[in-house]
């Protein structure tokens, strides 16, 4: 299926409001589940305009991390904020829509074609419809649009949300294992997602079992040992 090549996309999204300084600000930030410790005594700060590679063997919280970062859990222990909403308040709830998501289960809704999920994600966030069949297009889905996700394979379900994240243009990308299932070309959309947030001045935190992979997309690596990070800075190369 081939891709169109993105043109620059990269104005203020529907939900932009001012990016402060730091997106990510994370001290002695612990998550438990149960009495199991996830995440623990854990400090980040990610500023405006910086892309981390996020890294660490199975097991030891990346993905507990992004979902913090998502503002789908709330820490235990510590002080951390978002957007500049703690994520120990209501207020969470408010930076929620700027915040761009690809987790390993894929976010469409299975019964609705791929046209149907991004029109529905338009309608919610104030966005013309007309920008459904572009972005679309630009992920090379235009042909496949009135397909339902559920019979779309994993590789068009992956374009499907990266046109998710072009439409709604987040203020903070959190991208897990993103290159996962993709071929050369639909892997050049993670960069162009990664380098559209920035230049918006925003950030982006990627997970990837390769760093070598997003070693281009990155300035550092943060490395996560046990739900702690072992190296909070390595510079990328």
């Amino acid at each position: 299926m081939p891709l169109a090549t993105p043109a620059p996309f990269g104005g203020p999204g529907p939900y932009t409001r001012p990016v402060p300084a730091a997106v990510i600000d994370l001290r002695s930030v612990g998550v438990r589940l149960g009495d199991t410790p996830i995440l623990r005594d854990l400090d980040l700060r990610v500023e405006a305009g910086e892309a981390v590679g996020l890294i660490g063997a199975n097991g030891s919280g990346k993905t507990t991390l992004l979902r913090l970062l998502a503002t789908l859990l709330a820490p235990t222990d510590g002080e951390g904020a978002v957007l500049g909403a703690s994520l120990s308040s209501p207020e969470r709830f408010a930076v929620r829509p700027r915040i761009g998501l690809i987790g390993h289960t894929p976010g469409l809704y299975p019964q609705l074609t791929l046209e149907e999920n991004l029109a529905f994600v338009a309608r919610i966030a104030g966005i013309p419809g007309e920008a459904v069949g572009e972005v679309l297009d630009r992920v090379g889905l235009g042909l496949a649009r009135h397909r339902r996700a559920a019979a779309c394979s994993h590789g068009m379900q992956r374009r499907g949300e990266f046109a998710r994240v072009m439409l709604t243009r987040p203020d903070l990308l959190l991208l897990d294992e993103a290159h996962a299932g993709l071929d050369s070309q639909a892997a050049d959309l993670v960069a162009h997602l990664v380098e559209g947030v920035r230049r918006r001045g925003g950030a982006a935190v990627v997970v990837s079992h390769e760093p070598g992979r997003i070693a281009p997309l990155v300035g550092r690596f943060v490395e996560l040992q046990a739900g702690a990070v072992a190296d909070p800075g390595t510079a990328a190369s």
